[in-house]
This record gives structure tokens, C-alpha cells and sequence, in this order.
């Protein structure tokens, strides 16, 4: 197909998407910032509301908005008392606004996103704020309370169902038999998995807010210290430091502030939670979210009218290698139990059929848990203005967003570059 018949159709869907699939104003990202990801304690006395008000003002200088503009805030994080989102933010300008505190563990920054997109698609206001951050503890994440449930206990159970606990860290033990499970259902290598954080590591050296900026060889992935087979440290995503902001508007408030030339719509955005099959179907891979962002996905795809076939760009959810993998088949970027071969065809980076994680992933980037969803959103959104850099993905019309949170929580999202300028069809 040529690129114009492309160009054709993808607008053809999303005027059926227009006039039936999707409900409510469209929603467009005009500001985007972020702080470089590092790791906990690198910055001496860089705080959390530090971190909020980089994050803010970088997004206000990209959208060219002043903070007084904003009518409410959606603001994530996990680890920290209620309402550091006012104490970060009320720094920058005590308005008055509503700010509402989100926490749906490492999905939150999208949460936030998602809280924030409903405001204005409902018509609730013109201009939202979504703001995630993350001030964490070196090392592997652990349970804060021991006196009450713990929301992630029923996913354990469901993988020790299956399989037997370990002496590694629970996250890595949850993931990495999820891709145990791939391995012998489909064949996966060891192999596999390492060439997902080659590609993200290198994918990584031209992001200069990425924690890590450094290339390994394949060996070097693989020969790293052992995690939770076949896991190894360069497979898994770092504690991290850092905040990312995103500044959603109204087509009434792009045009009315001449914001047209910096606007990206969000096509749709979808979450999903946890599904009575992640429990009950005795799969390392559904008690990490596999049905969720299936059923996601195929909401999102459906409502929009696009396929991931019309995907150039993904942002996904790698805090492990084996989820990036098993997430290629829940988005539907390839079929159930052909990830091997989708990697080994090399079309998950530059000169494939999708480039994903160009940022570098959770892998390399960092994953400071509230920020994460609204890094993928900046990603995103500069590389379907054209803007990222020595990292663009040529051509890149259409990206897609997947961010996880045990326990649970998925959002994905779709994202292209307005052309408001152009009459409506």
C-alpha cells in the first residue's frame, strides 16, 4: 500500500472513530516535560516537589502556557503521604484548583493521564494538568505495611499455583516465570529475552534523560549476574528517581491560545483491570497482566478504528525483559506465540515494522514508578511531532502507549499529530 492510500485510510478510521466508536471532545497533549531519570539519591536534596516543579515547567515552556491556565491537576505517585501532590505543586502557583492523588502502583503516571483525559473529554474543563513523580529507596521493591493485605498476595498465589517461590526478588520471580511459561509453550530462547534489552539499551544512548546511556553486546546482557532465570540484571528495570509532566487541552483551548502547531491528539485511551483469568487459569502469563492489556487493546483498537498495523512508534511496559516480549502478543504487534519471531526479524526497532521503546524502555530510562506513564506520554508525543531527536522513528504517525501496574491496572493509549489547521471532515 502507498504511503497516501495510508494516509487515506488511517483518516478514513478515524473519521468512522468520529462519528460512532469514540464518545466525548477530543483531547490533545500541548506540553510535555520530564526530568532526567536517575537513580535514588544521585542529586543531593532533589525532592520530590523538585522533581514536580521540572517536570511542570518544562511542560509550560513547551506548550508555551502560563501554570494559571490549569484547571485541575491529576497527580501520581506511589511511595509517599497523602496529598504530596499539593505540597508539589502548591509551589507553583496556589490557584485553587482541584488536585486529585493518584496511586495504581507502576501504572499511576498513566492514570494520572487517563484521570486527566476524562476531564476534558467530558467537558469537565479545557486545560488539565497530569503530573507523576517518584522520590525511591535503592533496591529491589518491597512491601511498606506487613499488618494488612497485601494487593498483589493473589497474583503471588496464582504463580506459586504453578510454580515453586524462589529466593529472588517477587517481581522478577512474577515476570520471569511468565517468560519460563513462553519458553515452553512456544519455544522462546534465553536469547529472546536478552536481545529485548540489547535493543533497549541501545535504543537508550541517544536519551539524555534516560538513567543509563550505556551499549552492551548481546554477551554482555546475557552473562550478567542471574536475577531469576532467564532474568539476568540487564533484563530488569532499575529504582529510579524522577517526574514527568503532560498538559492536556481542549480543541477550544488549542485554538483559542494558538497551540495548533504543538498539539497531539490522544486518539483513545482505555484501562483495564484485572480479569477473574488472571487468577484462575494457572498462567504465569495472565497473572501479569496479559488479559488486561489484551482486552485494553482491542478496546482501544476498536474504538478508534485503527489496527496496530497502522503503529509506527510503541512506548511499552519492559520492566522486565519477558514483559516487553509477551506484551508484543497482548497488543496484538504480532500473533500469540510468535514474539520469538517478530525479535528475531528485528521488527521491534529502527527498520522494522514497529520501532518500540525508543526512549529506551523502563530497562534502560529508569522507571521511577508515577513518572513512567508520563515519560512514554512526552516520548510519544515527540515523536509524532518530529521532535525526538537522534532517536526518531522516520514516519512516525501514530504511537501507542502500554503501562502496567500489578495488582492491577493497564492503560494504553494512542497518540498522532493534530492538524487543526486543516478543515474537519
Amino acid at each position: 500500500m502507498s504511503l497516501i492510500s495510508r494516509k487515506l485510510l488511517i483518516n478514513l478510521n478515524l473519521m468512522r472513530r468520529n462519528m460512532s466508536g469514540m464518545s466525548g471532545r477530543k483531547v490533545f497533549v500541548v506540553g510535555v516535560g520530564m526530568t532526567k531519570f536517575e537513580k535514588p539519591g544521585r542529586r543531593e536534596n532533589f525532592d520530590y516537589p523538585d522533581m514536580a516543579k521540572e517536570a511542570v515547567e518544562k511542560a509550560l515552556e513547551d506548550g508555551l502556557i502560563k501554570y494559571s491556565a490549569i484547571e485541575q491537576a491529576c497527580v501520581g505517585y506511589v511511595y509517599g503521604d497523602s496529598t504530596c501532590g499539593q505540597r508539589a505543586l502548591y509551589p507553583l502557583g496556589m490557584t485553587g484548583v482541584p488536585i486529585i492523588n493518584v496511586n495504581n502502583n507502576c501504572a499511576t503516571g498513566s492514570s494520572a493521564l487517563f484521570l486527566a483525559h476524562q476531564l476534558i473529554s467530558g467537558g469537565l474543563v479545557n486545560c488539565a494538568l497530569a503530573l507523576g513523580f517518584e522520590k525511591m529507596q535503592k533496591g529491589s521493591l518491597s512491601s511498606v505495611y506487613s499488618d494488612r493485605a497485601n494487593p498483589v498476595q493473589p497474583h503471588v498465589e496464582a504463580m506459586m499455583a504453578v510454580r515453586d517461590i524462589e529466593a529472588s526478588p517477587m517481581a522478577a520471580q512474577l515476570f520471569g516465570n511468565a517468560g519460563r511459561e513462553h519458553m515452553n509453550k512456544y519455544g522462546t530462547t534465553e536469547e529472546h529475552f536478552a536481545k529485548i534489552a540489547w535493543k533497549n539499551h541501545k535504543h537508550s544512548i541517544n536519551n539524555p534523560n534516560s538513567q543509563f546511556q550505556d551499549e552492551y553486546t548481546l554477551e554482555q546482557i546475557m552473562q550478567a549476574p542471574v536475577v531469576h532465570k532467564p532474568l539476568t540484571k540487564l533484563q530488569c528495570c532499575p529504582t529510579s528517581d524522577g517526574g514527568a509532566a503532560a498538559i492536556l487541552a481542549s480543541e477550544q483551548f488549542v485554538k483559542e491560545n494558538k497551540l495548533e502547531d504543538r498539539a497531539v491528539e490522544i486518539i483513545g485511551i482505555e484501562m483495564a483491570t484485572d480479569l477473574p483469568s488472571t487468577f484462575k487459569d494457572k498462567s504465569c502469563i495472565k497473572a501479569v497482566g496479559f488479559d488486561m492489556t489484551k482486552i485494553a487493546a482491542d478496546t482501544l483498537f476498536k474504538k478508534s478504528g485503527l489496527s496496530p498495523s497502522d503503529v509506527q512508534v510503541v512506548e511499552l511496559h519492559d520492566c522486565f525483559s519477558a514483559n516487553e516480549l509477551i506484551t508484543y502478543e497482548a497488543l496484538g504487534l504480532c500473533e500469540v506465540g510468535k514474539a520469538g519471531e517478530m525479535i528475531d526479524n528485528a521488527d521491534n526497532t529502527y527498520g522494522g515494522k514497529y520501532v518500540v521503546n525508543p526512549s529506551g524502555g523502563l530497562i534502560s530510562k529508569g522507571h521511577p514508578l508515577g513518572a513512567t506513564g508520563l515519560a512514554q506520554c512526552l516520548e510519544l508525543t515527540c515523536q509524532v511531532r518530529g521532535e525526538a531527536g537522534a532517536r526518531q522513528v522516520p514516519g512516525a504517525k501514530i504511537g501507542l502507549q502500554h503501562n502496567l501496574g500489578l495488582g492491577g491496572a493497564c492503560v494504553v493509549a494512542l497518540y498522532k499529530k493534530a492538524n487543526l489547521h486543516e478543515s474537519k471532515l
